[in-house]
């Protein structure tokens, strides 16, 4: 049922879907399941517990379900879940979760994972996402559906990128960055709604019409963040995009980022939003990625 080369080194324990094939010097250890017409390539390394759905291509070198770069773990089984279809090129590093992060590292359907990106343990990416060469995600980072994020950018520990955000290049997001919108930079700023990655999406003329009056409200007016949710409430409630957006800023815990380009000084939401004070990085305690 499988084509798996001579030179590979399958462990009794995992378990091919129909069509499945192995390249040559590939190891897969311990329990990996791999769904039917996935393809391994050559050298590549993958380590279960693991669930790899169907039809997924991972390429030369990548390595799945390899224990988490976080000091507190201690051997303990966790694992790592991968949906259907998704790309993962050469040198991707993709992690197993942690116990006391839940467990285990979840990947979605129909992602793009371009060489040297790195999801790292608790994670969780939705579908359809695109991360560019570099992309790397810290721990217990959340990931909406049809997001982009662009080469050499990261994610801080326990941030949220929303659905159908955009990150630009070399960003670095320390807090939650909005969904629909642009965000970019080493101080990472609002550059307003993905109109163009919106529209094919399949996103119509007015759906993005009232994404831009929201954001315009949120961003750009002189409330602070608790007044325009109650104004965006009043004023838009049933559009459901507005309300995706309006539940994403209120269950924010590190703030969002909602600075204009060139202004300084703003972390973004206003306190009653925003919570405790950033941490610094070293006070999680786990090392590493968080």
């Amino acid at each position: 049922m499988a084509n798996i080369h001579p030179s590979a080194v399958v462990d009794p324990a995992a378990e091919l879907g129909e069509g499945v094939v192995i390249g040559p010097h590939a190891v897969l250890e311990g329990e990996v399941v791999l769904g039917a017409e996935t393809v391994v390539g050559a050298g590549a390394q993958l380590r279960g517990p693991m669930v790899v759905g169907r039809s997924n291509r991972i390429h030369a070198h990548a390595t799945l379900g390899f224990p988490p770069q976080d000091l507190k773990y201690d051997g303990e089984p966790t694992r790592l879940e991968v949906g259907d279809g998704n790309v993962f090129r050469e040198f991707v590093t993709v992690h197993s979760g942690t116990v006391h992060g839940g467990g285990v590292t979840r990947i979605g359907s129909g992602g793009l994972f371009m060489v040297y990106s790195h999801i790292a343990h608790d994670c969780v990416v939705g579908d359809a996402v695109i991360f560019a060469n570099g992309a790397t995600l810290a721990g217990h980072v959340e990931v909406g559906d049809h997001v982009t994020i662009s080469a050499f950018s990261a994610v801080h520990q326990f941030c949220r990128v929303g659905h159908h955000a955009y990150i630009g290049g070399y960003s670095v997001i320390t807090q939650d960055a909005l969904p629909y919108v642009k965000t970019v930079g080493q101080k990472p700023a609002y550059y307003g709604v993905n109109a163009i990655g919106l529209r094919r999406k399949g996103f119509n003329r007015e759906a993005i019409r009232q994404l831009r009056a929201a954001f315009k409200v949120l961003v750009e007016s002189k409330l602070n963040t608790t007044q325009a949710l109650e104004r965006l409430e009043a004023e838009h409630a049933g559009a459901p995009n507005v309300d995706y957006l309006i539940d994403f800023v209120r269950t924010a815990k590190r703030g969002i980022v909602k600075t204009l380009p060139g202004r300084r000084g703003a972390r973004g939401a206003s306190p009653s939003v925003q919570g405790d004070p950033l941490p610094d990085p070293g006070e999680t305690g786990s090392g590493g990625e968080g």
